[in-house]
């Protein structure tokens, strides 16, 4: 039997899954979904997995066939790799949900050419990514294997998917690119984010750079057309770039909220926009230093700058320039072209459009830079806001070779699972078999189609591990999200991370006698990045936290002080440590809710490509668990803020976090809204950047809205059911 022989209509397991969106006798039919899994696993699954007599005869055929990469493998031993087989057999892994044995075998394992047979199961992947990220360290391979097996660390999809593979993309995530105000860099961004779409992961690009629409452009006596049609091209770009049709190019631009194309760049993505310059697929996000607020706060008027004016005076880029710092000195410039809007009309149009679209993303820029522990400034973010590192902007030469080679950045992530994490027997070590996992990606990626993105990785070798599945473990304990015991808990978690993996990056320093590139220009050379550690004790404080952290060391002030020493002796190997991504699939796959945000709903609906809808169940969720699963468009965003800000004091890098709003505000949720419309207003959306802004929170992702529809029914509408 192969897979394309299923009998879709004949099946159980679709409807038995569906099963858990029909409340029965007002109860959540959990048991519905174990069956799906089990009806799933028997008539999907093992009829269709290819067999083989022995362990040796499944990797000799598979190499023989082309299927998996032959270098790393020969680096071990066959009896250790027999060995963790036995180990990762003797772990009875079991998945816990329709969903993330669906996702795994749809989009993660290892198929026949023909996609009729799977040629791996969870253990097979698993132990491909354990011996591919060692790199024949047989003590790490183990390792990695116990937190993959245990599902306490996640690859991001790229890596978990493509490692051990010989037909695959790569492994990193997404990438930063940025132009200059010049044809030949702009000519060569282009270049290059066909170069990355056709590679894989989505790709941030900055513009702030580029002169606006109408500047002078003195060689030709012409003038510049501005931003929006390098947008189109960019568009245009990644639609064409799309990995022969398997996947939608992907792309985000980034403009600063100074520049005088600040108004078209966000009326591009409006619904009504003229076709000739309506963006459609393409991301956008503003950069936003702290003298926007500032304006807005004293309700002033603004001025917009030239970028070609700006940096003719200052001699850098317009993204280089401190716009808070210079803001006055560049208005009182006669040389310097200005344009003057209202800070408050830009805002509600900012507002708007991410009523309408969930667009633009916001990097608080001032805040971003004033966190940034390396030497250099952070100019833009990628695709989904998490990553904020160092860039330096190339000069490219007419033959579009490079004049001086910049440095940009690629992004390669992972995510702790905290529900699990909680659980290991060494959260240290654990920690460690991660970074170096991540590491290695780092050491092996070489991306010479875009020298740029080359370079900044071999300077900063940097990765971004985070964290998926809060809400989920708050819930299992009986914690309300953005409770002060949430907060506090979250605080402690990330502060444990943060120490782990600088020690562990430290360790690696030192094993090879090696650091990032100018680590004596950053805050861990001269040591006042630990200030804040050796000053305070960042450990539990209630009870109740406290016990959630019973047997798990708590690093104090002294340990803070030891790590200090350490590093000012001997480095870190990695530029950028932490990150939190949104975690799309991989979520599910560990049966972990995503990211650090609230639930949407109790039992998630999720369309599937030609299967129709799947439900999946919010992880512990029983009787007991129900009350703390509020829903993310029923939860007051400041609790988002708070808990996002709670782990961006010990993440070196951002956070990809969204808000989620209502169009219909529910009462008393928001004591603004008191005597106003019930109605989400671009007020609403102001209101809470600025308390984003003030809580230190450097990023904020989408606004994902939800519009009531009285016609919705069955558990999504019927969140009150008992189990």
């Amino acid at each position: 039997m192969a897979l394309s022989d299923i009998d879709l209509t004949k099946v159980k397991y679709y409807d038995l899954n569906n099963e858990l969106n029909i409340p029965k006798d007002g109860q959540i039919q959990l048991d519905k979904d174990h069956e799906a899994l089990a009806d799933f696993i028997k008539e999907n699954v093992l009829p269709n997995t290819k067999r083989f007599a022995s362990l040796k005869e499944r990797y000799d055929w598979l190499e023989e066939n082309d299927y998996i990469e032959t270098g790393f493998m020969h680096k071990y031993r066959f009896e250790f790799i027999e060995e963790l087989y036995d180990f990762l057999k003797a772990q009875d892994f079991h998945f816990h949900s329709f969903m993330a044995a669906y996702k795994f075998y749809a989009q993660y394992a290892l198929r026949t050419n023909d996609k009729e047979y799977y040629l791996e199961n969870y253990i097979d992947r698993v132990a491909m990514n354990a011996l591919f990220l060692a790199d024949g360290n047989e003590e790490l391979a183990m390792q990695l294997a116990d937190e993959l097996i245990h599902q306490r660390y996640q690859p991001a999809t790229p890596t978990f998917l493509n490692a051990g593979r010989k037909r695959r993309g790569e492994f990193v995530s997404c990438f930063e690119i940025q132009a200059t105000d010049d044809m030949n860099s702009i000519g060569r961004t282009i270049n290059s984010a066909l170069q990355l779409s056709k590679i894989g992961g989505g790709v941030g690009i900055n513009l702030s750079n580029l002169r606006e629409a109408g500047a002078p452009i003195k060689k030709i006596k012409g003038a510049a057309s501005g931003v929006v049609p390098v947008m189109k091209l960019l568009e245009d770009s990644f639609s064409y770039s799309n990995q022969l049709g398997q996947r939608q190019g992907a792309g985000v631009v980034y403009l600063s909220v100074f520049h005088p194309d600040i108004v078209a760049f966000l009326s591009a993505k409006k619904e009504n926009a003229d076709e000739k310059i309506r963006i459609k697929t393409l991301s956008l996000g503003i950069t936003v230093p702290d003298k926007f607020y500032e304006l807005v706060e004293a309700n002033q008027e603004m001025y917009l700058f030239s970028p070609y004016d700006v940096e003719r005076i200052y001699g850098v880029p317009f993204s280089y320039v401190d716009i808070t710092n210079e803001y006055e000195n560049m208005v009182a410039n006669d040389a310097i072209t200005k344009y003057k809007v209202n800070a408050r009309d830009l805002e509600d149009e900012i507002s708007k459009l991410q009523q309408e679209s969930g667009y633009p993303y916001i990097v608080n820029l001032d805040t971003v830079n004033r966190a940034n522990p390396i030497d250099g400034k952070i100019v833009m973010s990628n695709l989904c806001s998490e990553i904020a590192q160092v860039q330096r902007p190339s000069i490219v030469n007419d033959d579009q070779t490079f004049a001086k080679l910049g440095t940009d950045v690629s992004c390669n992530l992972g995510s702790t699972n905290i529900a699990n994490m909680m659980e290991t027997p060494d959260f240290g070590r654990s920690v460690s078999a991660m970074v170096r996992g991540l590491t290695h990606i780092s050491d092996i990626e070489h991306l010479d189609v875009v020298p740029s993105i080359e370079h900044g990785n071999d300077m900063a070798h940097a990765i971004g591990l985070g964290a998926m599945g809060l809400h989920g473990y708050l819930a299992k304990h009986h914690i309300q999200y953005g409770s002060p015991v949430a907060l506090e808990f979250t605080s402690v978690y990330f502060m444990l991370l943060n120490y782990w993996t600088i020690k562990a990056s430290n360790d690696i320093a030192r094993e090879r006698h090696e650091t990032f590139a100018e680590f004596e220009k950053s805050t861990y050379a001269d040591g006042s990045y630990f200030d804040k550690y050796v000053s305070q004790d960042w450990g539990p404080k209630s009870a109740t936290v406290k016990q959630l952290f019973e047997g798990i060391f708590i690093p104090g002030i002294k340990d803070w002080q030891e790590l200090k020493a350490a590093v000012q002796k001997d480095g870190l190997y990695n530029a950028y440590r932490l990150a939190v991504a949104p975690n799309g699939s991989t979520s599910y796959i560990g049966d972990s809710t995503s990211s650090l945000h609230p639930i949407i709903n109790r039992i998630e609906e999720r369309q599937e490509k030609m299967i129709g809808k799947i439900y999946y169940p919010a992880p512990y969720l029983s009787n007991d668990t129900m009350p703390y699963y509020k829903s993310a468009y029923d939860t007051d965003m400041r609790s988002v803020i708070d808990t996002y800000a709670a782990a961006q004091e010990h993440i070196d890098q951002s956070l990809a976090m969204t808000l989620f709003m209502r169009s219909t505000i529910p009462t008393g949720m928001y004591e603004w809204k008191n005597n106003r419309t019930d109605k989400m207003t671009t007020r609403d959306l102001n209101i809470l950047r600025h308390y984003a802004y003030q809580k230190g929170i450097k990023s904020i992702y989408y606004i994902r809205t939800f519009t009531d529809d009285q016609d919705e029914i069955g558990a999504n509408q019927c969140e009150s059911c008992v189990i």
